[in-house]
């Protein structure tokens, strides 16, 4: 959803709150989200080419949290165009994605036939408000939620409210997102500009070109867009007070794209803060198991 390299994308770089009386904060979002979708699985921030060429599997990082995944039924909400969902297809588990946007559940299937994956992978269009609706309850063995992905949700309560109807008891979320610190901060200095709680009112942002290719203004619309944050309690708040128990949560001094410009490339997955500058927090990891 800050950019990011998995689900819906991205907090916006600039803007204020949204006016009242906005029509459909949502019906915008799914607008920029659909034009996204050729100039994302054609730039070299998603890098498909290569990715194919490599059979590359998932993060390191969450393969090593999450484990083995091996026969599991893994649903990837709000999945984009797929890449990160067939990622956990390559590892063994028969995958699921999710996403609003027609046109990426298009190319997520597309993409999936490439890898040759379409036998261990299905994708679904529908808004995420639908899921339990539309995958079923108890459907699945893990839950994953890729970074870049709250941010499009203007509440955490239905959101973990989905999440614990998919989950079989005793089924996991996955939850690697962009730290909520790092999304109430300006890009430059690090002056707190965005709301750091939920709140009703978006955070509207006039999107110049996407996080995937700056230089893509001519390809995607010049609307707006509308994002929410939310606290760290009240995402731990929301996941616990429908019935998942945390297991972890670790606060990350790195993330896995350049959030800002000053963040220094630590191997092929990390960012981190330079030694001369103030740590802070910039991604986050949530285990949680339904009872």
């Amino acid at each position: 959803m800050t950019a990011g390299t998995g689900a819906n994308g991205t907090a916006g770089t600039s803007g204020g709150s949204a006016p009242g009386g906005d029509p459909d904060p949502l019906a915008a979002n799914l607008h920029w989200w659909d034009s996204t979708v050729p100039v994302h699985v054609a730039s070299d921030f998603y890098d498909v080419e290569g990715w194919l060429a490599d059979q590359r599997g998932p993060r390191a990082h969450e393969a090593a949290v999450l484990g083995d995944v091996t026969g599991l039924d893994l649903v990837h909400l709000q999945c984009h165009f797929g890449k990160d969902t067939l990622s956990w297809a390559r590892v063994g588990a028969q995958v699921t994605g999710l996403d609003f946007s027609t046109p990426a559940i298009e190319a997520a299937r597309h993409l999936a036939v490439r890898a040759g994956l379409s036998d261990v992978s299905d994708f679904v269009c529908a808004p995420l408000s639908a899921a339990v609706n539309v995958l079923g309850a108890d459907s699945f063995d893990v839950v994953y939620v890729s970074l870049g992905a709250l941010c499009w949700l203007p509440s955490i309560d239905e959101w973990a409210d989905q999440v614990a109807g998919l989950l079989r008891p005793g089924g996991r979320l996955f939850l690697h997102e962009v730290h909520p610190v790092s999304a109430s901060l300006s890009d430059d200095d690090l002056t707190m500009v965005y709301p750091y709680f939920e709140e009703a009112a978006a955070v509207v942002d006039a999107q110049a070109g996407t996080y995937a290719d700056v230089s893509a203004t001519e390809a995607l619309p010049g609307d707006p867009t509308y994002t929410w944050n939310h606290g760290m309690g009240e995402i731990v708040g929301a996941v616990v007070s429908h019935g998942l128990r945390i297991d972890r949560l670790d606060e990350h001094d790195w993330t896995s794209f350049q959030r800002y410009p000053w963040l220094v490339q630590h191997g092929e997955e990390e960012f981190v803060t330079p030694a001369d500058r103030l740590r802070i927090p910039l991604s986050f990891t949530l285990v949680a198991t339904k009872a």
